[in-house]
């Protein structure tokens, strides 16, 4: 309890909010949920709560060859440059469609998180959020799907060991769909723990039987709420991570679990995603130094997102 206190008075500085206007040139298409203006919702509820002004706005760079080729191949970057249309739009999936500016935005998206790394690792934030598109959690090492081209949290996860040798890395990813590529790329990996929720059975129908003992994957049926995600953050979650100890958080922040979202069948509200955030810093806290890289996977319900976003937040920026 006082190592939490003591860590939490230490932290200073603005929560880092990692974005770039190139990643509202992807377009997959007219009517398309992936849309630019979740960005936009973001950042208007952020301003109308006067959240806004208190964070330190950060501009994503693009990711590098060397960071992208620790999570994806060569050959597989290659492919969606050789994919990338100069008009309309290429579909790589029945869902995920390049147009013009989609890999602009995919380096920046990608690239934010290492900068959001960057920034928590050296002390220059206490944590940041990445607010970005295309998201990433679908894409696996050589595959886009699910709205997905590049592993944004992969590649941040990736960068965090590789660059600056932590040792314990947890992701937490709480999307209404499963994190697939991320399971995919860091399953074998000892140095990462993920715990998740989702719903099952549903996109990408899978993740019910984890690929290693690293990955705690909880399904959840259509329906559940608020206190049957509580009672697994509670029950699983948090005793996982306790034994884990990271030294860095990562939350795959998909936002479409929320009761008015279409895209699923979970009732998750804001207060929930306040609640949980909530429990994470002080796991981060506890173990972290305060350390939380937050990145922006689903949501699109525009409104709904916005004011899920805006709790999520106002935990990360108030400590």
């Amino acid at each position: 309890m006082f190592t939490w206190l003591k860590n939490r008075l230490q932290r200073n500085g603005l929560t880092a909010y990692v974005t770039h206007t190139e990643c509202l040139h992807h377009n997959m298409g007219v009517g398309h949920p992936e849309c630019p203006e979740r960005l936009t919702a973001i950042r208007d509820q952020l301003m109308a709560s006067q959240i806004f002004d208190s964070l330190q706005q950060v501009e994503a760079p693009e990711v590098s060859y060397e960071q992208l080729a620790r999570v994806h191949p060569p050959r597989y970057v290659e492919y969606l440059e050789s994919c990338s249309p100069s008009v309309g739009t290429f579909r790589v999936d029945p869902d995920t469609a390049m147009s013009p500016g989609t890999l602009k935005a995919a380096r920046r998206a990608a690239g934010a998180v290492v900068k959001a790394v960057e920034m928590v690792a050296e002390d220059k934030a206490p944590n940041a959020f990445c607010a970005i598109r295309p998201p990433g959690h679908h894409a696996e090492s050589d595959k886009a799907m699910g709205f997905c081209f590049f592993n944004n949290v992969a590649i941040g996860v990736t960068h965090a060991l590789a660059h600056y040798r932590f040792e314990r890395v947890a992701v937490i990813d709480f999307d209404v769909h499963h994190g697939n590529g991320t399971e995919e790329i860091l399953h074998d990996d000892p140095r990462v723990m993920m715990v998740s929720i989702f719903q099952h059975p549903f996109y990408p129908y899978r993740g019910d039987e984890p690929m290693g003992p690293n990955m705690h994957n909880v399904p959840m049926k259509a329906g559940s709420g608020g206190r049957e995600f509580r009672e697994v953050v509670e029950n699983i979650w948090l005793p996982q991570l306790h034994e884990f100890q990271p030294q860095i958080l990562f939350i795959s922040a998909g936002f479409d679990a929320h009761r008015e979202e279409d895209m699923g069948s979970l009732g998750l509200t804001e207060s929930d995603y306040e609640w949980v955030t909530r429990h994470l810093m002080q796991i981060a806290d506890q173990y972290c130094a305060g350390r939380v890289v937050s990145v922006l996977e689903g949501g699109y319900d525009l409104s709904a997102l916005g004011r899920s976003v805006a709790a999520h937040i106002r935990v990360l920026s108030d400590g």
